[in-house]
């Protein structure tokens, strides 16, 4: 007995050493640790949950942009994948990732919060004051700078206040080729919050700033956080019977051949292979 309780006093002086953390109720940070799905996710990506996909969007582009945009939807409905890189592995980025095709977990540090994707790298916004990097080479999911907000004013943080820049491309809105320009100079505002109903429910109040739009675009994602939460492994792997060259993709026949993905598909360039003498 005096063995164990000499454990015990050593195993609480090193959680005390180590600053245990205070419970829930006394924390400044909202409650936003868990696991969060998208509870439209079964039924496709659309960008705005509350329209269908596609033209439905009603999406805010500019003529330039409307013109891409139908003609990713034409090459879809003939067989090919339009501006929908994802079929080829390129990552989603910014701001598609939040539609949450798989679950996402948050976690929350003093300088930074954590979104942790299962199907994607985990993404970082930085809460701790900094400014724009001057250096920082453009990704797809881009720089996230953030700031905690009281609103009421009663010593704890409402919601996470988060400005996305400095991204990579080609990307997409969603998986009908729903474009952003492809200058990349995408800005991304986020209002993060919890409901005030049903604190199982996260709101994720996008606004995207690009100049394929004709204004800002303001949509709000919903997701519903999982108690009993389960993770599967996730593997981009391209499909065995496609081949993707620059923007173009052919099919490849069971007999090794390739072949068209749809009507009057042109075939590559192949003015570096040697041209049989006919």
């Amino acid at each position: 007995m005096l063995y164990r309780n000499h454990i015990g006093a050593m195993a609480a002086a090193m959680l005390m050493g180590f600053g245990v953390p205070a419970s829930s109720a006394d924390m400044k940070y909202p409650d936003f640790e868990s696991q969060w799905r998208s509870p439209t996710a079964t039924h496709g990506d659309s960008w705005d949950p509350t329209r269908p996909a596609g033209l439905g969007q009603q999406a805010p582009l500019t003529p330039e942009y409307q013109a891409i945009f139908e003609a990713s939807l034409e090459d879809q409905a003939a067989g090919g994948r339009g501006n929908n890189y994802q079929t080829s592995c390129v990552l989603d980025g910014m701001p598609r990732i939040m539609s949450l095709t798989a679950p996402m977990e948050i976690l929350i540090q003093p300088a930074y919060t954590i979104f942790i994707f299962q199907n994607a790298f985990p993404r970082r916004i930085y809460t701790d004051g900094r400014k724009w990097p001057t250096a920082e080479e453009p990704t797809f999911e881009g720089y996230s700078i953030g700031k905690w907000v009281d609103q009421n004013g009663d010593g704890r943080y409402d919601v996470l206040e988060v400005e996305t820049r400095q991204l990579a491309g080609p990307r997409a809105l969603e998986s009908t080729g729903l474009p952003l320009h492809r200058d990349n100079e995408t800005i991304v505002r986020e209002r993060i919050y919890l409901d005030k109903d049903n604190k199982d429910i996260l709101h994720d109040q996008i606004t995207t700033i690009d100049n394929a739009f004709t204004g800002p675009w303001t949509v709000d994602k919903v997701y519903v956080r999982e108690r009993k939460p389960k993770w599967s492994e996730y593997l981009c792997r391209e499909a065995t019977d496609r081949i993707y060259l620059g923007r173009d993709e052919y099919a490849v026949s069971p007999d090794g051949k390739l072949m068209p993905v749809r009507k009057d598909q042109p075939p590559p360039d192949l003015r570096y292979f040697k041209q049989p003498q006919r």
